[in-house]
């Protein structure tokens, strides 16, 4: 399958997308339920990859019913997550992409639900790169007042980039964030983990494996 319409501009998720920081959320995490004979495997994880950090931590501390609030799993992660963040890497074909398109003159955002301050250490090793995008859009932008699967980030991000949303074309790896472009209206080119399930991608515009898979 390919864009049912050719767009104005692009719009990148950041975890799992741009940047390959998913595995240090699953070994950081396994870590923390381990200490409580727990396991945190995909069946965990795919109901909570992109969706905002408080909301992903209660539904984890539910369904593993952990004792500790969702706050404390938060604190005790980030700690440890912002050490890994700084040697965040790019995805396979991202950075190559990304540098093509905005060789070619095109309109390119992000829009992540990471906090700015995470998404300034995740990126710190990448400057030169994250300077192509003309816009990005934080979780804890206050403009942003529900995470994905609401369409709020995306619509605030076309905003920034003075596109209209049916003109974005966004690339996630989340069902929650293919359901949050879907329902901005934009098109979708999902990118999911080979460990999910790709029912749950069947209302994305387009799947593929990697940004290998797309031609600019």
């Amino acid at each position: 399958m390919k864009l049912r319409r050719m767009p104005q501009a692009l719009i990148y998720d950041l975890d799992g997308v741009l940047l390959d920081t998913e595995p240090f959320y699953t070994q950081v995490t396994q870590e923390i339920v381990a200490e409580y004979g727990k396991t945190f495997d995909w069946s965990i994880k795919s109901n909570m990859i992109g969706r905002p950090s408080l909301e992903s931590a209660r539904y984890l501390v539910e369904a593993l019913d952990l004792p500790i609030a969702p706050e404390e799993y938060l604190a005790r992660r980030g700690a440890r997550l912002e050490k890994l963040f700084r040697d965040s890497r790019p995805r396979p074909g991202a950075e190559r992409f990304t540098t093509e398109m905005s060789r070619r003159g095109a309109v390119q955002g992000v829009a992540t639900s990471s906090e700015k301050r995470l998404f300034d250490i995740k990126t710190s090793r990448h400057r030169a790169w994250f300077a192509l995008f003309d816009a990005v859009v934080t979780g804890d932008d206050p403009r942003v007042r529900r995470g994905k699967p609401a369409p709020d980030i995306f619509l605030r991000a076309a905003e920034d980039l003075r596109v209209e949303p049916r003109s974005c074309v966004v690339f996630e790896d989340a069902p929650s964030g293919v359901e949050a472009a879907l329902a901005a209206g934009m098109q979708v080119v999902a990118l999911p983990d080979p460990a999910m399930d790709r029912s749950r991608y069947r209302d994305a515009t387009w799947i593929v494996e990697s940004f290998d898979g797309v031609s600019p």
